[in-house]
């Protein structure tokens, strides 16, 4: 079922860009245009200006409101988008003040999710996510169904169409979050079998357009879309790898992040996050040549925050092929353990130090050894099988069973504490 007829793109857009001084959510001209281009318009014109506080009315001035105007008739704009969030109320009195489409800047970032989105889960939460934007505002232009319905077959209860198009939202709305908490329950079953298997899960998170997945295609070999434009992953992608003197670990590409993400949107892709809430690591991915690199950097640890996302966060500072004189390295802190990697996934410079501080910072709390057992402790070997612990397994004339055992350190300790052996007695001195 669809409940929205998508554009394919190509539309023209009148740009409305506001400095409004008691907003604290104060936005970014350059990165309002990339979303534009990102959502597939062509820019027309742009509006700017500065305002003390929003109109209730329209958000901007009567005279700007004119403006707007002027310049969408002389363009023949098809939609107007503002980089603000406008009140139901403001975009409906715009839409009838600039007879043309209104859209704000949550609108605008979920119809770039609703192009983006390709497999079924990401298809439903952004339907979520529409819809939820919608309920609260069913109302716009639609004022006419506010009368009762009438006529044949639909006298009765009194009901008018908008309360019945309300409703059926709603219903909609309870159906999808059904299925995505199916989907959530799947995801849950995946991490826990990797975890059974002592299987890391390490998770790329980062401002849409920092490189997450150019760094994912540079690590796994794989072939993930990437592109130089906002959202340009949606979908989150895992991959298995193995890391040279750790092992195999699982890395997972997420959505990225941008400031002011809509609610509706974090709300309905918690599923797809869980991933980033479970991980074991967190490779924040950071444009370091953006001049709003420390703003970027804020803005991804307050969904993280709001998600509760609490695992350790390794630094990944891209794109350093675009500083002059920065060359790839790894900054530790006062103990040495690696805090941030500087590299350039384009140019797969520093790729090699990350992996190297990733199996640092992943290996402290993991038992990697050979580990030997006598055959009267067969028991214990088919618990290390079970526990997806057993890399390699040899044995001698004698009868005597040699693992390769890699696994958290915590698991080893409460498997043998449940045969009552004690390490000391597995090792060869």
């Amino acid at each position: 079922m669809e409940f929205f007829e998508r554009h394919e793109g190509g539309e023209r857009a009148v740009l409305v860009h506001l400095d409004v001084r008691d907003d604290r959510q104060d936005e970014d001209l350059e990165e309002f245009r990339l979303l534009a281009s990102s959502a597939g318009v062509t820019e027309v014109g742009l509006i700017v200006g500065n305002r003390q506080r929003p109109d209730p009315r329209f958000f901007a001035g009567t005279g700007k409101v004119d403006e707007i105007k002027s310049l969408v008739q002389a363009t023949d704009a098809d939609v107007v988008l503002f980089d603000h969030a406008l009140t139901p109320a403001q975009e409906r009195n715009l839409e009838a003040e600039l007879q043309c489409r209104v859209l704000d800047r949550t609108g605008l970032i979920l119809d770039i999710f609703a192009q983006r989105a390709r497999t079924f889960e990401g298809k439903l939460q952004v339907e979520l996510a529409q819809l939820s934007h919608l309920a609260s505002r069913l109302v716009r232009g639609w004022t006419h169904l506010e009368r009762q319905k009438g006529g044949i077959g639909l006298r009765g209860p009194g009901e008018t169409q908008l309360e019945t198009d309300r409703r059926l939202l709603r219903a909609r709305i309870v159906h999808l979050s059904e299925r995505l908490d199916k989907v959530r329950q799947v995801r849950a079953q995946g991490r826990a079998g990797r975890q059974k298997a002592a299987v890391p899960t390490v998770s790329l998170v980062g401002y849409t357009n920092a490189g997450k997945s150019t760094l994912f295609n540079r690590m796994t070999n794989a072939e993930v879309y990437a592109a130089d434009q906002l959202f340009a992953t949606l979908d989150p992608t895992l991959r298995r790898l193995d890391l040279p003197g750790f092992g195999p670990m699982v890395l997972a590409d997420t959505v990225g992040f941008i400031r002011h993400l809509p609610h509706n949107l974090v709300d309905a892709f918690r599923a797809t996050l869980e991933e980033t809430v479970e991980a074991d690591l967190l490779l924040h991915v950071v444009d370091c040549a953006s001049a709003e690199r420390d703003r970027h950097i804020a803005a991804v640890n307050e969904v993280l925050a709001e998600v509760g996302a609490t695992a350790p966060v390794l630094l990944v500072y891209n794109k350093v092929d675009r500083i002059e004189g920065r060359e790839p390295r790894i900054d530790r802190d006062d103990l040495g353990v690696p805090e941030a990697v500087w590299l350039s996934a384009r140019d797969h410079r520093g790729v090699d130090l990350l992996i190297e501080a990733i199996a640092e910072r992943l290996g402290p709390d993991r038992f990697d050894a050979w580990l030997h057992l006598t055959p009267e402790l067969a028991r214990l070997r088919a618990r290390f099988y079970d526990a997806g612990a057993v890399i390699t397994e040899e044995s001698d004339k004698h009868g005597e069973i040699s693992l390769h055992v890699r696994m958290p350190h915590t698991e080893l300790e409460q498997l043998l504490r449940r045969e009552d052996v004690t390490l000391s007695d597995l090792t060869r001195s």
